[in-house]
């Protein structure tokens, strides 16, 4: 897949392709939303690999509006873009998948002042409360929301979760090297379950200085090239 990307500023990393993977397990069909879609990597993987996914998306940067509208050309896939802050979404449109790498950094990680970073990384733009609460509003009744987050934040996210009916099912994280504390978690959350939690073996990005066989794999499977320009 070829996407553009900006030339200064965010560009997606291996959360996202991690992410891709993580949602592709799930067999993803029907009205997919992508929060925070940046240049469309997340989102339009997912469509690329599963054809039953009618793919929309929310970003509120003008420039990655262009970004993600311009890669959706590219590679060929229908793409319905919202130019909006999520939590002011309509809300009489329902998914049955909502998905995002949202801006997760807290506020105590000192902040870039670069607009197009810090609106991309730190979760004062987007706060937990704030996220779950609209997500709850635009699901279908047993519908499925899967997103990472800063591992350190798992405790909070569980929280925040309960208090709008939602659910973690699936949970995987994302640890650098086999000895190193998971920097990265993977979340399967969805409305109206009662199953307990599944906990999936860690995804170890690296084994010395190369990506293990599963990472290896995973960029394999993505088949993503990257341009960066200006629009």
């Amino acid at each position: 897949m070829l996407l553009y990307q900006p030339q200064e500023g965010y560009c997606y990393n291996s959360d996202s392709i991690f992410l891709y993977d993580f949602i592709d397990s799930f067999n993803p069909k029907g009205k997919v939303l992508d929060v925070g879609a940046g240049c469309g990597v997340v989102g339009l993987l997912v469509a690329r690999d599963n054809p039953k996914v009618e793919l929309e998306a929310v970003e509120k940067q003008d420039a990655f509006v262009q970004y993600a509208t311009i890669n959706a050309r590219v590679n060929k896939i229908e793409y319905k873009i919202h130019k909006s802050d999520f939590v002011d979404l309509d809300e009489n449109i329902k998914y049955d998948y909502i998905i995002s790498n949202p801006p997760f950094y807290h506020e105590q990680v000192s902040v870039s002042k670069n607009e197009m970073l810090f609106n991309a990384r730190y979760n004062i733009n987007l706060p937990l409360k704030a996220f779950f609460k609209k997500v709850s509003r635009l699901l279908k009744p047993r519908s499925h929301f899967i997103f990472c987050y800063d591992a350190s934040q798992f405790g909070l996210i569980c929280a925040e979760l309960e208090r709008v009916k939602l659910r973690v099912v699936d949970v995987q994280f994302v640890h650098p090297k086999v000895d190193r504390g998971a920097t990265l978690v993977m979340i399967h959350v969805r409305n109206g379950s009662s199953s307990l939690m599944k906990v999936h073996k860690p995804l170890i990005s690296f084994e010395g200085s190369k990506f293990t066989q599963e990472v290896a794999l995973i960029y394999k499977k993505a088949k993503t090239q990257s341009i960066k320009c200006h629009l």
